[in-house]
């Protein structure tokens, strides 16, 4: 393993010290390549497993380096059980969506603020589970109490299943994929909540958002978490140019004095870019911009060495993530 990298490593895990529990069931990003000077990997940590991704543009490039980089994580990390190695611009899907690399168990569970969270780590080219949105997961953890919630682009629901957890009257999880929905029931059924199959609606967005809105459903609360660039027959989502067009769509299902929970992880789409945006429809006084959530320091990475791509100020990171408050007509 070349010198500069084991150093870089060496500095990452030695300033993430606390980010493990004892009981090693917390989940969080180890080294952030980009940021801390190797761009081509990042370490994650889901449980006692790491995941390396390998975004080298040739498939084959990293290679011998990461098997390199195996006896080092298991000497530096000894609590380690099990390693897995994304290849992003892989030749399969199998190696996009992970290979085995040792250990014969990867982990199916995380524990965050306390709350279980069920993972695949191979079910996709992520993780199942986002690691930038965990102070998100707090908020509404925090903020959520007998409220009713709508997790749009649900994916595998963490966030419906944060809100759950601090004490949501009910939350309804919309995403196109069942599968993913699938993950989010697991999850549920891991903290002893109840499942009921009407809170999960398997369907593009467009329609959902149609049929709500036809019924005159509505909540105290929204969350979008769109992809960055998605078309159907049904509809096209794009946060690069966009990301007004999706608030403006779910704002009438929200109840006087709600939030909307919105996030943008276009990493071309600048912070201040963004937030004009927000600004922008705010001053028809029917939205507010009640506070933005940082993306954690683990994430993003200590002594940063590379640049993003555009300024994400006002906020930390590409994942821009921003709280609106609502005013009902």
């Amino acid at each position: 393993m070349q010198i500069s990298l084991k150093q870089l490593l060496d500095k990452a895990i030695a300033s993430r010290l606390t980010s493990h529990d004892s009981r090693f069931e917390s989940a969080f990003r180890l080294f952030s390549g980009f940021y801390e000077g190797f761009p081509e990997l990042t370490l994650d940590i889901y449980g006692r497993t790491v995941i390396i991704h390998n975004y080298g543009k040739d498939p084959s490039q990293n290679h011998f380096l990461v098997q390199e980089l195996i006896p080092y994580l298991q000497a530096s990390l000894n609590w380690l059980r099990a390693g897995i190695v994304k290849t992003r611009n892989g030749k399969t899907q199998e190696q996009k969506r992970g290979q085995l690399i040792f250990g014969d168990k990867p982990d199916h569970k995380i524990k965050e603020h306390g709350i279980w969270y069920s993972i695949d780590l191979t079910m996709n080219r992520d993780s199942s589970f986002y690691l930038d949105t965990n102070n998100l997961r707090k908020w509404l953890i925090e903020h959520m109490n007998g409220k009713s919630v709508l997790n749009a682009f649900a994916y595998t629901g963490s966030l419906g299943v944060a809100a759950m957890a601090g004490g949501a009257s009910r939350v309804l999880q919309t995403d196109r994929n069942r599968k993913f929905l699938n993950i989010a029931k697991a999850s549920l059924s891991l903290n002893g909540f109840t499942v009921r199959s009407s809170d999960f609606i398997a369907q593009d967005f467009f329609p959902t958002i149609s049929k709500l809105k036809s019924t005159k459903k509505v909540f105290d609360c929204v969350i979008i978490d769109p992809p960055f660039f998605s078309a159907t027959s049904k509809g096209k989502v794009d946060l690069g140019k966009e990301s007004a067009r999706i608030i403006n769509k779910v704002r009438p299902l929200i109840n006087d004095d709600g939030y909307l929970v919105a996030i943008n992880n276009a990493v071309f789409a600048s912070g201040k870019e963004y937030i004009e945006t927000l600004e922008e429809l705010c001053k028809s006084g029917y939205l507010s911009i009640e506070e933005l959530i940082p993306v954690p320091d683990d994430f993003i990475g200590y002594d940063l060495i590379g640049n993003p791509i555009t300024d994400p100020a006002p906020f930390n990171h590409s994942t821009k993530i921003a709280i609106l408050k609502v005013k009902r007509k």
